[in-house]
């Protein structure tokens, strides 16, 4: 065999072996990108379930304070252990209703989504 033809035959097992490890590679990238998506996601609608869990909860803190005349620290009372004064505070604050995403982080920012 020539030294051409062992050079051509060495470049194209070369090429081959490139090829497959950038393709493995792709693969990887893709399996990596629908992995971190599904966590993105799933970290998005636990956020959205704590939101709405909290507003329900300010409403009825509201329910108990405006509605009933209770205390804030009678309303706590009622809810046992649940719940201190600080966070009912907090949650009592909270919009009744869900506030409308404008595609903006916490921070103000655009998310680029």
């Amino acid at each position: 065999m020539s030294q051409q033809t062992i050079r051509q035959q060495a470049r194209r097992t070369a090429r081959e072996m490139a090829g497959k490890r950038r393709k493995e590679r792709d693969e990887r990238e893709r399996r990596v990108i629908d992995l971190a998506e599904r966590v993105m996601v799933a970290i998005g609608e636990r956020d959205a379930a704590v939101a709405e869990a909290e507003r329900a909860a300010g409403e009825a803190l509201r329910e108990l304070t405006e509605g009933e005349g209770l205390s804030l620290g009678e309303a706590v009372e009622w809810c046992g252990e649940t719940v201190t004064v600080r966070e009912a505070t907090r949650l009592r604050r909270l919009p009744s209703e869900p506030q409308v995403d404008d595609g903006c982080d916490q921070g103000g920012v655009r998310d680029g989504r």
